[in-house]
């Protein structure tokens, strides 16, 4: 399932990890300076399905000994997880007036990044960090999982905005140069297909963007031209961090590097965002179905983009299948109808023909379905226990046949297990 570090040895090590989105555990949500991201604003205007917010969630901001203890006598290698950007960076500016605001950040702007940092959640990571490592576990950062700063959403639009990859660089290398000395391993975005999907086409995920047929109840949006933004500044700021790191900090930390692939279960449109940082460019089925709607990539663009990735990292938890429509006759389309979804394409035949064979790490697996009595922690969980030795088996098959080349860790828990104390 797993081998030595990148670049070592290929034999096969079972090696497993923990993977959890911060919104999941960390709770804390007004405490020690943190600011609401945009998650937080979704969940307290009530569009989560259950009502639920992460105000206290997990509480692993006051358990993280507790956890990581766990962690270990679980005989776990890894722990994935994402350092949250309005605790770090919260910003001073969320209660100034907005005539002031941008003067306010100009002040504020040094070489740690847009505002000041603060000292409470640095202290909180690397009191995480330090604790994973003593217990023998290594630490694996994602920067951005889908919690952007309100402030930053209320201020330029957030993502939509070209300015967010200059924040987010910012907010990157204040991560470089204050965990990469421990840190080995970072993730640049989790699941750059989802945010523009959820965010900007169905509009059922923060901010809440869409337009009529493809998604109802918004607060605005284009559902057809919208996620394609959406997703090249993301992947311009996945670049354009790695460019930073690459320049900055990897010949001191050695570490390495990725952006964060979508689950792989959907069509050559949806991967070709992916595989830019392969070819350079949007492959052509996405430039013939998305047409116009596609944004450019410039030639400086090029060489940031090119080859910005060290291994691939992927989410991984189930497979659709769909029947394949005539997209080409519908003249209003959104992302669902360019993609032409499918749901037979063979993972090994990606990564090895389309991807030049690269290292990859399964951030995310697992069977995520709930348990038969809410609230209830079953210790005898057979249905797991099968989905995990199959999934092993399939694993270990693609790995002895040269399809799939593993890197030193692979995730074997879904982010749906959390803490139940």
């Amino acid at each position: 399932m797993a081998t030595g570090e990148l670049g070592g040895t290929r034999a096969l090590v079972p090696s497993f990890s923990l993977s959890f989105i911060v919104v999941i555990v960390e709770g804390a949500a007004e405490e020690d300076g943190r600011k609401p991201s945009i998650w937080d604003t979704f969940a307290h205007q009530g569009y989560e399905p259950d009502g639920s917010n992460a105000d206290v969630s997990a509480d692993q901001y006051h358990y993280y000994k507790e956890d990581v203890k766990l962690m270990y006598d679980m005989g776990l290698d890894a722990y994935r997880f994402s350092i949250p950007w309005p605790r770090l960076i919260p910003g001073r500016h969320n209660h100034i007036n907005k005539v002031v605001l941008r003067t306010e950040y100009l002040l504020n702007i040094s070489d740690n990044g847009r505002g000041e940092i603060n000292p409470k959640g640095l202290e909180y990571y690397n009191n995480l960090i330090d604790e994973l490592i003593m217990h023998g576990i290594q630490p694996h950062v994602t920067i951005y999982q889908f919690d952007l700063p309100q402030a930053l959403q209320d201020e330029y639009g957030g993502i939509l905005s070209p300015r967010f990859i200059e924040d987010y660089t910012a907010y990157a290398e204040v991560c470089f140069k204050n965990f990469g000395d421990r840190v080995k391993h970072w993730a640049t975005l989790n699941q750059p297909n989802i945010e523009p999907i959820g965010g900007f086409d169905a509009g059922d995920r923060p901010p809440r963007r869409c337009s009529y047929p493809f998604g109802t109840n918004c607060t605005g949006g284009d559902s057809s031209t919208e996620p394609y933004i959406v997703a090249h500044h993301l992947l311009l700021a996945h670049a354009s961090a790695v460019s930073i790191y690459r320049q900055k900090y990897q010949v001191i930390t050695r570490n390495s590097y990725s952006m964060h692939v979508f689950k792989p279960r959907a069509s050559r449109a949806a991967r070709g965002w992916a595989r830019i940082s392969h070819t350079l460019s949007y492959p052509p089925v996405m430039r013939s179905r998305v047409g116009a709607r596609l944004p450019s990539i410039t030639a400086s663009d090029s060489e940031k983009i090119r080859r910005s990735f060290d291994f691939i990292g992927i989410n991984h938890h189930y497979i659709i299948f769909v029947r394949s429509s005539n997209a080409n006759d519908q003249k209003l389309r959104d992302y669902y109808v360019d993609l032409e979804m499918h749901g037979n394409a063979k993972l090994d035949y990606y990564l090895k023909l389309k991807y030049g064979n690269p290292p990859v790490i399964i951030h995310e697996n697992g069977a995520a379905d709930s348990p038969e009595t809410p609230g209830k922690m079953d210790y005898e969980d057979d249905f797991r226990s099968e989905f995990l030795q199959s999934y092993l088996e399939a694993l270990h098959l693609f790995i002895r046949h040269g399809s799939f080349n593993p890197t030193s860790r692979a995730t074997s828990a879904t982010t749906s297990a959390a803490r139940a104390l």
